[in-house]
């Protein structure tokens, strides 16, 4: 093989700071583990050779992860070609980026917090109101299409991000939050009296930190809730706490990896079997891009959770014994955080109660890997 065909090599690597051409450069993915690559054919400008833009992309036969072919979302959300961060300028990417992300949500003023909610559907649907609440280090964005597809079939439907996260106020700690579990309920308790959300109504939830802090809030409110849809959430105490929360909590570390502008991107990646296309990551890295706060925030909020009580009131509080309304637990199994076998433990706690819906190719966050599936689920539920 010629050397000129060898010498690009050297220059790829999966950091994000390399700076790449559409037409030269392919993304390439590494696990620590076996540090394997996935190369996909670039995209030119044009189009004309593979990957986003080509028409090859809606054809059956094209298949470059062998098992998405027929997904629609999933097909359209994964990373063909390009490299993350390709312009290599925050400047740039913050130009790229600041209109982004921002669908069917405005600002609403709660208290002296200021929460970004997404809202769609009317007061006067007909089939009731749905909260979704996300998890860390993530945001309401990844709610869209499901919200989106849930007002289409008759609800009402809300999806807030957490304070600290996404378009949401970030309180130094300190001054008036402080990134507790007790500061979270009580904020939301108030943000759901301005959006004069009406009790019961249904809840989603998914993922960690602020994930689980949505789950004990309903335990503490079982009356205002009419059924529960969880999504991959630490559900036992034997659920694994990720790498990510367990970094944060290393001082000094934590408070280097917490400014990390590709984290939220990179740990979604990390929990599925896709790689989100540039237009998707850089909603999730925008808010870490625009200031320190968010990084600040999920270091807060990672350094002040207790993950074994949390886990204990949340399995304790779900068995049979304890909760006697329904749930569905509409699952990921390729979530390379939580494997199914935490659902399946939860399920065995309260079989009566709880419904295990498993979603295949999907991982850490079904609702984005693969929405229709997650809106089947939970039209067929709630």
């Amino acid at each position: 093989m010629p050397l000129s065909l060898l010498s690009p090599l050297p220059l790829l690597h999966s950091f994000p700071s390399t700076v790449a051409t559409k037409s030269t450069v392919s993304r390439i993915r590494a696990t620590p583990s076996n540090f394997r690559f996935s190369v996909v054919k670039a995209t030119s400008e044009n189009g004309n050779s593979g990957g986003r833009g080509n028409d090859r992309e809606d054809d059956p036969a094209f298949n470059p992860f062998g098992f998405v072919t027929d997904n629609p979302s999933s097909r359209s959300a994964i990373q063909l070609p390009e490299s993350p961060a390709e312009d290599g300028n925050v400047g740039q990417m913050l130009y790229r980026t600041e209109d982004k992300g921002r669908e069917f949500g405005s600002t609403i003023k709660s208290g002296k917090l200021r929460w970004f909610v997404r809202e769609t559907g009317s007061k006067e649907s007909r089939r009731g109101t749905i909260v979704f609440l996300h998890g860390a280090p993530t945001q309401s964005f990844s709610f869209r299409t499901v919200m989106s597809q849930m007002s289409e079939a008759g609800f009402h439907c809300f999806a807030p991000d957490w304070i600290g996260f996404g378009f949401s106020d970030k309180p130094q700690p300190g001054y008036g939050f402080n990134y507790t579990e007790k500061e979270y309920h009580e904020a939301f308790d108030k943000l759901l009296d301005v959006l004069e959300v009406k009790s019961p109504f249904f809840l989603v939830v998914q993922g960690f930190l602020v994930g689980s802090y949505g789950l004990t809030w309903a335990l503490k409110n079982p009356s205002k809730i009419e059924k529960i849809a969880i999504l991959n959430t630490p559900l036992t105490v034997s659920s694994p706490v990720p790498g990510l929360f367990k970094q944060l909590r290393i001082p000094l570390f934590g408070e280097f990896t917490c400014q990390n502008a590709i984290l939220a991107e990179r740990f979604i990646e990390g929990g599925s079997p896709y790689v989100l296309k540039n237009e998707k990551a850089d909603v999730y890295r925008l808010p870490y891009l625009s200031s320190g706060g968010p990084g600040f925030a999920l270091l807060e909020t990672a350094k002040k959770i207790n993950f074994g009580d949390i886990l204990s009131q949340i399995a304790n509080g779900f068995s049979s014994d304890s909760w006697d309304k329904p749930i569905l637990l509409a699952w990921g199994i390729a979530d390379k955080y939580l494997p199914q076998s935490i659902a399946e433990e939860f399920e065995k706690q309260n079989s009566q109660n709880v419904k295990l819906r498993l979603i295949e190719g999907a991982g850490h966050l079904p609702q984005e890997d693969w929405p229709e599936k997650v809106v089947a689920a939970l039209r067929g539920f709630f």
